[in-house]
């Protein structure tokens, strides 16, 4: 299998390469962002043209949390539009017969039934501080789907949960919550700050899968014959962001008050990802949230030590 993974530098395809490097029988090709510009059509034309990779999986996606997704909705949208046209309409013309896409849980409703099912997709209003991500989601998901059944590929998606581990973005405004909490309390701890402020209330509940957990059902369901056009992949259980506060303040060794400033805002109450049809397929997650922020708070500290650290 030459396998071309999309975004190789990020926390998905880092985690992706880590997966896929010593695996019998699989050459991987590789192209950072200055190499290959994924929103540029006729640079991955000639990119898919020259390597003609058999198997491709779009895990490059210009990502951010409530603040980044609110700030700049336009370059969410179009950048994200253009990396799934381009990487999808690409791959075909190329004659790749095999596309797994990468989506995201934001392209359910803001209200969608929990756990949240395959089948709820569309059938009510988004989360607005983050539509336009999830619009470009949900557009490249139905490529995947339409390419398929129009043309007969083998292109079909995986809508992950909210994910972390190594090469995570610890910006300190533009992170999703978990790298963005565990870069806070460690600076606390590092300053001796007697408290730490929280955003909302602390209410809403959220799933985290570890990216490495990803990886793995990425090469389950490239494994499958005949899988559906698209597939959860999560672990089935959710915490409030508070417990999780709580947990990464204790991994970070925090031990100063937390604070909950309920003028920010809490985002979507619940996204809790049905993972049935993938556990009836054969997979579940393996890296428990425990153990999970402890290798993560290991790889932030690693990755900082030797400057590499995003953010």
């Amino acid at each position: 299998m030459k396998l071309f993974i999309a975004g190789h530098n990020g926390m998905v395809g880092g985690a992706l390469v880590r997966r896929f490097q010593n695996e019998p029988g699989v050459e991987l090709v590789l192209r950072t962002r200055r190499e290959l510009d994924l929103t540029n059509q006729a640079a991955v034309d000639a990119f898919y043209s020259a390597e003609k990779p058999d198997t491709v999986i779009v895990a490059a996606a210009k990502v951010g949390g409530i603040h980044a997704n609110n700030t700049y909705p336009a370059d969410f949208l179009y950048d994200n539009l253009a990396i799934a046209a381009n990487c999808v309409h690409g791959a075909y013309r190329a004659g790749v017969q095999r596309l797994l896409f990468l989506g995201s849980s934001c392209i359910y409703p803001k209200h969608a039934p929990q756990p949240m099912p395959e089948d709820c997709l569309l059938t009510g209003a988004l989360e607005p501080t983050n539509e336009a991500y999830a619009i470009a989601k949900i557009a490249g998901l139905k490529l995947a789907q339409y390419y398929r059944k129009q043309h007969g590929v083998l292109f079909h998606s995986a809508m992950p949960t909210n994910l972390y581990g190594p090469g995570d973005n610890y910006h300190p405004q533009n992170s999703h919550v978990l790298p963005a909490l565990i870069r806070r309390f460690h600076e606390a701890k590092q300053s001796s700050l007697a408290e730490v402020v929280a955003w909302g209330t602390g209410s809403p509940k959220r799933e985290f899968l570890h990216v490495d957990d990803l990886a793995d059902a990425c090469a389950f369901l490239l494994g499958q014959d005949n899988p559906p056009d698209w597939m959860n992949v999560g672990t089935g259980t959710d915490v409030t962001i508070r417990e999780l506060t709580e947990q990464v303040a204790a991994v970070t060794g925090f031990t100063g008050k937390i604070a909950w400033d309920a003028s920010k805002p809490d985002g979507t109450p619940r996204k809790l990802m049905d993972v049935s049809r993938l556990t009836k397929l054969g997979w579940k997650a393996k890296i428990g949230l425990s153990a999970g922020l402890e290798r993560t708070y290991a790889s932030f500290l690693a990755e900082q030590s030797s400057g590499q650290l995003r953010g």
